[in-house]
Protein backbone atom coordinates (compact mmCIF):
# COMPACT_ATOMS: atom_id res chain seq x y z
CA UNK A 1 0.00 0.00 0.00
CA UNK A 2 1.58 3.47 -1.04
CA UNK A 3 1.50 6.38 0.39
CA UNK A 4 -1.50 7.73 -0.89
CA UNK A 5 -4.20 5.07 -0.24
CA UNK A 6 -2.40 4.71 3.48
CA UNK A 7 -3.60 8.30 3.63
CA UNK A 8 -7.20 7.83 2.49
CA UNK A 9 -7.85 5.52 5.27
CA UNK A 10 -6.78 7.93 8.12
CA UNK A 11 -9.02 10.32 9.58
CA UNK A 12 -8.23 13.80 10.32
CA UNK A 13 -10.45 15.13 13.51
CA UNK A 14 -10.50 16.97 16.99
CA UNK A 15 -9.01 14.67 19.82
CA UNK A 16 -11.69 14.58 22.83
CA UNK A 17 -10.92 13.77 26.55
CA UNK A 18 -11.65 10.02 25.61
CA UNK A 19 -8.51 9.87 24.07
CA UNK A 20 -6.09 11.53 26.75
CA UNK A 21 -4.49 7.68 27.25
CA UNK A 22 -3.38 7.56 23.67
CA UNK A 23 -2.28 11.34 23.74
CA UNK A 24 0.03 10.86 26.31
CA UNK A 25 1.10 7.37 25.09
CA UNK A 26 1.84 9.09 21.71
CA UNK A 27 4.07 11.67 23.17
CA UNK A 28 5.73 9.11 25.78
CA UNK A 29 6.81 7.53 22.72
CA UNK A 30 8.16 10.18 20.59
CA UNK A 31 9.66 12.00 23.32
CA UNK A 32 11.14 8.95 25.01
CA UNK A 33 10.14 9.97 28.49
CA UNK A 34 10.76 6.98 30.81
CA UNK A 35 9.52 5.77 34.03
CA UNK A 36 12.31 7.61 35.93
CA UNK A 37 11.72 10.89 34.17
CA UNK A 38 8.23 10.78 35.72
CA UNK A 39 9.68 10.15 39.00
CA UNK A 40 12.16 12.81 38.92
CA UNK A 41 9.30 15.35 37.80
CA UNK A 42 7.63 14.44 41.05
CA UNK A 43 5.65 11.56 39.85
CA UNK A 44 4.31 8.37 40.81
CA UNK A 45 3.23 6.77 38.19
CA UNK A 46 1.76 7.30 34.48
CA UNK A 47 -1.78 7.75 36.02
CA UNK A 48 -0.89 10.57 37.79
CA UNK A 49 0.75 12.07 34.77
CA UNK A 50 -2.29 11.97 32.45
CA UNK A 51 -4.40 13.23 35.38
CA UNK A 52 -2.15 16.09 35.36
CA UNK A 53 -2.73 16.40 31.54
CA UNK A 54 -6.05 16.51 31.90
CA UNK A 55 -6.97 19.80 32.14
CA UNK A 56 -4.49 21.38 29.44
CA UNK A 57 -5.97 19.08 26.58
CA UNK A 58 -9.73 20.56 28.03
CA UNK A 59 -7.97 23.73 27.57
CA UNK A 60 -6.70 23.12 24.69
CA UNK A 61 -7.29 22.79 20.78
CA UNK A 62 -6.27 19.27 19.67
CA UNK A 63 -6.37 17.95 16.44
CA UNK A 64 -5.00 14.39 15.27
CA UNK A 65 -5.04 11.57 12.80
CA UNK A 66 -6.55 8.15 13.29
CA UNK A 67 -5.74 5.00 11.75
CA UNK A 68 -9.16 2.98 10.95
CA UNK A 69 -9.34 0.92 14.35
CA UNK A 70 -9.33 4.99 15.97
CA UNK A 71 -6.13 4.78 17.32
CA UNK A 72 -4.29 8.41 17.12
CA UNK A 73 -1.15 8.48 15.31
CA UNK A 74 -0.57 11.99 14.67
CA UNK A 75 -1.38 15.08 17.01
CA UNK A 76 -0.68 18.68 17.46
CA UNK A 77 -2.02 20.78 20.87
CA UNK A 78 -3.07 24.42 20.20
CA UNK A 79 -2.46 25.70 24.28
CA UNK A 80 -4.37 29.41 24.58
CA UNK A 81 -1.87 31.46 26.44
CA UNK A 82 -1.52 35.19 26.76
CA UNK A 83 2.09 37.53 26.12
CA UNK A 84 2.97 40.76 26.25
CA UNK A 85 4.34 42.40 23.15
CA UNK A 86 6.02 45.49 24.07
CA UNK A 87 3.44 46.25 26.47
CA UNK A 88 0.36 44.92 24.57
CA UNK A 89 -1.15 41.55 25.64
CA UNK A 90 -1.75 39.40 22.87
CA UNK A 91 -3.47 36.03 22.75
CA UNK A 92 -1.24 33.62 22.09
CA UNK A 93 -1.14 30.13 20.33
CA UNK A 94 1.22 27.41 22.29
CA UNK A 95 2.06 24.76 20.25
CA UNK A 96 2.73 21.58 22.37
CA UNK A 97 2.04 17.65 22.12
CA UNK A 98 3.24 17.69 18.62
CA UNK A 99 4.15 13.79 16.95
CA UNK A 100 3.75 11.15 15.19
CA UNK A 101 4.27 7.24 15.00
CA UNK A 102 7.16 6.23 13.04
CA UNK A 103 5.04 4.21 10.65
CA UNK A 104 3.28 6.79 9.87
CA UNK A 105 6.41 9.46 8.80
CA UNK A 106 6.64 11.28 5.69
CA UNK A 107 2.90 10.85 4.58
CA UNK A 108 2.36 14.71 5.22
CA UNK A 109 0.26 13.93 8.35
CA UNK A 110 2.09 16.89 10.49
CA UNK A 111 1.77 19.50 7.14
CA UNK A 112 -2.09 19.10 7.47
CA UNK A 113 -2.14 19.25 11.30
CA UNK A 114 0.04 22.25 11.19
CA UNK A 115 -2.21 24.04 8.63
CA UNK A 116 -5.52 23.01 10.43
CA UNK A 117 -3.93 24.68 13.41
CA UNK A 118 -2.84 27.74 11.92
CA UNK A 119 -6.34 28.54 10.66
CA UNK A 120 -8.09 27.49 13.93
CA UNK A 121 -5.39 30.09 15.75
CA UNK A 122 -6.63 32.59 12.88
CA UNK A 123 -10.55 32.05 14.17
CA UNK A 124 -9.52 32.37 17.67
CA UNK A 125 -7.62 35.94 17.07
CA UNK A 126 -4.23 34.75 18.10
CA UNK A 127 -2.00 36.44 16.35
CA UNK A 128 1.03 34.96 17.38
CA UNK A 129 2.50 31.23 17.99
CA UNK A 130 5.31 30.39 20.42
CA UNK A 131 6.61 26.46 20.62
CA UNK A 132 9.68 24.92 22.16
CA UNK A 133 11.39 23.29 19.06
CA UNK A 134 12.41 19.71 18.43
CA UNK A 135 13.73 20.67 15.37
CA UNK A 136 14.57 24.33 14.52
CA UNK A 137 14.57 23.54 10.74
CA UNK A 138 11.60 21.89 10.73
CA UNK A 139 9.62 24.68 12.48
CA UNK A 140 11.89 27.03 10.21
CA UNK A 141 10.11 25.34 7.38
CA UNK A 142 6.66 25.72 8.98
CA UNK A 143 6.94 29.58 9.15
CA UNK A 144 8.47 29.68 12.75
CA UNK A 145 11.44 31.69 13.70
CA UNK A 146 14.02 31.86 17.27
CA UNK A 147 12.48 34.86 19.28
CA UNK A 148 14.38 34.14 22.43
CA UNK A 149 17.06 32.29 23.76
CA UNK A 150 18.68 31.45 27.51
CA UNK A 151 21.82 32.00 29.10
CA UNK A 152 22.78 28.84 31.91
CA UNK A 153 26.24 30.12 33.56
CA UNK A 154 28.29 28.30 35.97
CA UNK A 155 29.79 30.67 39.09
CA UNK A 156 32.41 29.12 41.61
CA UNK A 157 31.90 29.93 45.05
CA UNK A 158 35.15 32.18 44.88
CA UNK A 159 33.27 34.80 42.17
CA UNK A 160 30.29 34.84 44.02
CA UNK A 161 29.35 38.73 44.70
CA UNK A 162 30.12 40.22 47.83
CA UNK A 163 27.34 40.98 49.69
CA UNK A 164 26.13 44.93 49.92
CA UNK A 165 23.99 46.80 52.10
CA UNK A 166 20.46 46.67 50.77
CA UNK A 167 17.33 48.26 52.81
CA UNK A 168 15.01 45.23 52.42
CA UNK A 169 15.64 41.39 53.59
CA UNK A 170 14.72 38.26 51.73
CA UNK A 171 12.85 35.63 53.11
CA UNK A 172 12.54 31.47 52.43
CA UNK A 173 9.13 30.92 50.99
CA UNK A 174 6.91 27.61 49.41
CA UNK A 175 6.99 28.54 45.72
CA UNK A 176 3.12 29.03 45.77
CA UNK A 177 3.58 31.75 47.90
CA UNK A 178 1.04 34.64 46.77
CA UNK A 179 4.05 37.04 46.82
CA UNK A 180 5.46 34.93 44.25
CA UNK A 181 2.62 35.40 41.63
CA UNK A 182 2.42 39.06 43.09
CA UNK A 183 5.96 39.76 41.63
CA UNK A 184 5.80 37.63 38.77
CA UNK A 185 2.65 39.47 37.52
CA UNK A 186 4.51 43.09 38.21
CA UNK A 187 7.36 42.11 36.09
CA UNK A 188 5.51 40.13 32.86
CA UNK A 189 3.66 43.50 32.41
CA UNK A 190 7.24 45.08 32.19
CA UNK A 191 8.85 42.57 30.16
CA UNK A 192 8.70 41.73 26.33
CA UNK A 193 7.63 38.61 25.18
CA UNK A 194 6.61 37.40 28.80
CA UNK A 195 4.06 34.70 29.77
CA UNK A 196 0.93 36.46 31.38
CA UNK A 197 0.33 33.37 33.60
CA UNK A 198 -3.08 31.84 34.34
CA UNK A 199 -2.79 28.79 37.17
CA UNK A 200 -3.09 26.00 34.53
CA UNK A 201 0.28 28.22 33.03
CA UNK A 202 1.94 27.64 36.10
CA UNK A 203 1.14 23.98 36.32
CA UNK A 204 2.82 23.54 32.98
CA UNK A 205 5.56 25.67 34.17
CA UNK A 206 6.39 23.16 37.27
CA UNK A 207 5.78 20.34 35.28
CA UNK A 208 9.04 18.39 34.53
CA UNK A 209 10.22 19.94 38.16
CA UNK A 210 10.26 18.38 41.41
CA UNK A 211 7.87 21.17 43.78
CA UNK A 212 8.50 20.04 46.58
CA UNK A 213 12.49 20.41 46.60
CA UNK A 214 12.20 23.60 45.31
CA UNK A 215 12.04 26.78 47.00
CA UNK A 216 11.32 30.39 46.52
CA UNK A 217 13.39 32.93 48.15
CA UNK A 218 11.35 36.54 47.84
CA UNK A 219 13.23 39.74 48.50
CA UNK A 220 10.62 42.21 50.23
CA UNK A 221 11.99 46.08 50.41
CA UNK A 222 11.92 48.01 53.35
CA UNK A 223 8.31 48.26 53.08
CA UNK A 224 7.46 44.52 52.83
CA UNK A 225 6.57 45.04 49.40
CA UNK A 226 7.93 41.77 47.40
CA UNK A 227 10.01 42.92 44.31
CA UNK A 228 11.70 39.67 43.39
CA UNK A 229 11.82 36.49 43.83
CA UNK A 230 14.58 33.29 43.38
CA UNK A 231 13.63 29.45 42.25
CA UNK A 232 16.25 27.34 43.64
CA UNK A 233 17.71 23.89 45.32
CA UNK A 234 20.46 22.67 46.60
CA UNK A 235 22.03 19.42 45.76
CA UNK A 236 25.62 18.20 46.22
CA UNK A 237 27.09 21.54 46.95
CA UNK A 238 25.59 22.43 43.65
CA UNK A 239 22.76 25.76 44.55
CA UNK A 240 20.78 25.35 41.05
CA UNK A 241 18.82 28.40 40.26
CA UNK A 242 15.88 27.38 37.88
CA UNK A 243 14.48 31.63 38.10
CA UNK A 244 15.78 34.43 39.37
CA UNK A 245 12.92 37.48 38.89
CA UNK A 246 13.31 41.23 40.32
CA UNK A 247 11.75 44.20 39.42
CA UNK A 248 14.41 46.70 40.16
CA UNK A 249 18.29 46.51 41.05
CA UNK A 250 17.56 46.63 44.86
CA UNK A 251 15.81 43.11 44.60
CA UNK A 252 18.55 41.74 41.88
CA UNK A 253 21.11 42.60 45.03
CA UNK A 254 19.45 41.27 47.45
CA UNK A 255 19.12 37.89 46.16
CA UNK A 256 22.27 37.55 45.02
CA UNK A 257 23.45 38.51 48.88
CA UNK A 258 21.60 35.64 49.48
CA UNK A 259 22.99 33.79 47.27
CA UNK A 260 26.12 34.30 48.24
CA UNK A 261 25.30 33.88 51.78
CA UNK A 262 25.87 30.33 51.20
CA UNK A 263 29.67 30.49 50.38
CA UNK A 264 30.12 27.88 52.90
CA UNK A 265 27.58 25.76 52.07
CA UNK A 266 28.40 25.07 47.95
CA UNK A 267 31.30 25.40 45.23
CA UNK A 268 29.39 26.11 42.25
CA UNK A 269 26.19 28.18 41.70
CA UNK A 270 24.16 26.99 38.04
CA UNK A 271 21.85 28.94 37.17
CA UNK A 272 19.50 29.83 33.62
CA UNK A 273 18.45 33.03 32.63
CA UNK A 274 15.87 33.78 29.89
CA UNK A 275 17.63 36.81 27.83
CA UNK A 276 20.31 37.47 25.39
CA UNK A 277 21.94 39.37 28.09
CA UNK A 278 25.23 37.65 29.79
CA UNK A 279 25.18 38.22 33.79
CA UNK A 280 29.26 38.44 33.76
CA UNK A 281 29.13 42.02 33.08
CA UNK A 282 27.34 42.62 36.66
CA UNK A 283 29.67 40.49 38.80
CA UNK A 284 33.07 41.55 39.84
CA UNK A 285 34.95 38.73 39.01
CA UNK A 286 33.68 38.37 35.18
CA UNK A 287 35.44 35.05 34.42
CA UNK A 288 32.52 32.67 34.63
CA UNK A 289 31.12 30.27 32.20
CA UNK A 290 27.99 30.76 30.35
CA UNK A 291 26.78 29.35 27.29
CA UNK A 292 24.02 30.99 25.17
CA UNK A 293 21.59 28.53 23.34
CA UNK A 294 18.41 29.68 21.10
CA UNK A 295 14.99 28.66 23.06
CA UNK A 296 11.55 29.24 22.17
CA UNK A 297 10.46 30.10 18.66
CA UNK A 298 7.31 32.49 17.40
CA UNK A 299 5.72 32.60 14.39
CA UNK A 300 3.48 35.50 12.96
CA UNK A 301 -0.14 34.13 12.74
CA UNK A 302 -2.03 36.85 11.00
CA UNK A 303 0.15 39.54 9.43
CA UNK A 304 -2.23 42.03 9.07
CA UNK A 305 -3.90 41.62 12.56
CA UNK A 306 -1.09 41.81 14.09
CA UNK A 307 0.25 44.56 12.52
CA UNK A 308 -2.46 46.32 13.43
CA UNK A 309 -2.26 45.86 17.00
CA UNK A 310 1.62 46.27 17.45
CA UNK A 311 2.88 49.50 19.28
CA UNK A 312 5.41 51.08 17.24
CA UNK A 313 7.58 53.25 19.25
CA UNK A 314 6.66 56.44 16.49
CA UNK A 315 5.58 56.91 12.76
CA UNK A 316 7.40 57.18 9.92
CA UNK A 317 6.88 57.49 5.83
CA UNK A 318 5.03 54.65 4.42
CA UNK A 319 6.09 51.87 3.23
CA UNK A 320 4.86 48.31 2.11
CA UNK A 321 5.93 44.83 3.35
CA UNK A 322 6.18 42.30 0.76
CA UNK A 323 6.02 38.76 2.38
CA UNK A 324 6.23 35.86 2.06
CA UNK A 325 4.99 32.45 3.90
CA UNK A 326 5.01 28.81 3.35
CA UNK A 327 1.98 27.62 4.84
CA UNK A 328 -0.81 30.44 5.50
CA UNK A 329 -1.57 31.97 2.44
CA UNK A 330 -3.22 35.17 3.39
CA UNK A 331 0.19 36.13 5.09
CA UNK A 332 1.35 36.06 1.74
CA UNK A 333 1.57 39.61 -0.88
CA UNK A 334 1.79 43.50 -0.09
CA UNK A 335 1.00 44.72 3.42
CA UNK A 336 1.27 48.68 3.71
CA UNK A 337 1.42 50.78 6.53
CA UNK A 338 0.02 54.24 6.04
CA UNK A 339 0.14 56.64 9.58
CA UNK A 340 -2.83 59.60 9.43
CA UNK A 341 -2.36 62.93 10.73
CA UNK A 342 -2.85 61.23 13.88
CA UNK A 343 -1.08 58.72 13.85
CA UNK A 344 -3.49 56.36 13.34
CA UNK A 345 -2.17 53.19 11.31
CA UNK A 346 -4.02 51.65 8.46
CA UNK A 347 -2.71 48.62 6.89
CA UNK A 348 -3.63 47.70 3.28
CA UNK A 349 -2.61 45.34 0.48
CA UNK A 350 -1.84 48.25 -2.08
CA UNK A 351 1.82 48.91 -2.25
CA UNK A 352 2.16 52.64 -0.81
CA UNK A 353 6.05 54.07 -0.87
CA UNK A 354 9.05 51.80 -0.98
CA UNK A 355 8.91 47.80 -0.27
CA UNK A 356 10.44 46.01 2.23
CA UNK A 357 10.79 42.16 0.84
CA UNK A 358 10.52 39.31 3.60
CA UNK A 359 9.65 36.25 4.31
CA UNK A 360 7.08 35.76 7.70
CA UNK A 361 10.12 33.53 9.76
CA UNK A 362 12.42 36.87 9.34
CA UNK A 363 9.57 39.32 9.98
CA UNK A 364 8.57 37.34 13.43
CA UNK A 365 11.80 38.07 14.28
CA UNK A 366 11.80 41.71 13.65
CA UNK A 367 8.41 42.43 15.50
CA UNK A 368 9.80 40.16 18.43
CA UNK A 369 12.95 42.09 18.72
CA UNK A 370 14.85 39.36 18.68
CA UNK A 371 17.26 40.72 16.04
CA UNK A 372 17.73 44.48 14.84
CA UNK A 373 16.47 45.64 10.90
CA UNK A 374 19.68 46.43 10.46
CA UNK A 375 21.14 42.67 11.15
CA UNK A 376 18.49 41.11 9.53
CA UNK A 377 19.35 43.77 6.73
CA UNK A 378 23.26 42.79 6.71
CA UNK A 379 22.67 39.44 6.53
CA UNK A 380 20.07 39.73 3.69
CA UNK A 381 17.43 38.45 5.24
CA UNK A 382 15.29 41.13 4.20
CA UNK A 383 15.40 43.63 1.47
CA UNK A 384 14.78 47.39 1.46
CA UNK A 385 16.38 50.73 0.89
CA UNK A 386 18.25 52.50 3.25
CA UNK A 387 15.84 54.80 4.04
CA UNK A 388 13.03 52.11 4.80
CA UNK A 389 15.70 50.64 6.72
CA UNK A 390 16.17 53.74 9.02
CA UNK A 391 12.25 54.21 9.14
CA UNK A 392 12.03 49.69 10.52
CA UNK A 393 15.05 50.95 13.04
CA UNK A 394 12.85 54.16 14.26
CA UNK A 395 9.57 52.72 14.54
CA UNK A 396 10.38 49.03 16.17
CA UNK A 397 11.22 48.77 19.73
CA UNK A 398 14.26 47.29 20.71
CA UNK A 399 13.87 45.45 24.21
CA UNK A 400 14.50 41.75 23.61
CA UNK A 401 12.07 38.94 24.92
CA UNK A 402 12.17 37.22 28.19
CA UNK A 403 10.16 33.86 27.80
CA UNK A 404 10.88 31.47 30.65
CA UNK A 405 8.13 28.56 30.34
CA UNK A 406 7.56 25.52 28.85
CA UNK A 407 5.18 23.30 27.29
Amino acid sequence: MDAKDVKKILTLKKVELKYLKQFNELLRYVFQVTDSDLEEGGYEDESEIIRAKRPVLREADVFGWFNEEDKLISQIAIYPCKVNIHDTVYNMAGVTGVGTYPEYANLGLMSDLVRLSLEKMRENEQWISYLYPYSIPYYRRKGWEIISDTITFEIKDSQLPKIVDVPGRVERENISHEDVFTVYNQFAEQNHGAMIRTELNWEEYWRWENEEERIAAIYYNKDGEPQGFCFYWIAEEVFHIKEMVYLNQEARLGLWNFVSAHFSMIELVKGTTYKSEPIAFLFEDSEIKEFIAPYFMGRIVDVEQFIKHYPFITTGKPFHFVIEDPIAEWNNGTFSLLWDENDDLTVSHKPIGNPVYIDIQTLTALFMSYKRPSYLYRVERLKTDKETLRTLERIIPDQEAYFSDYF
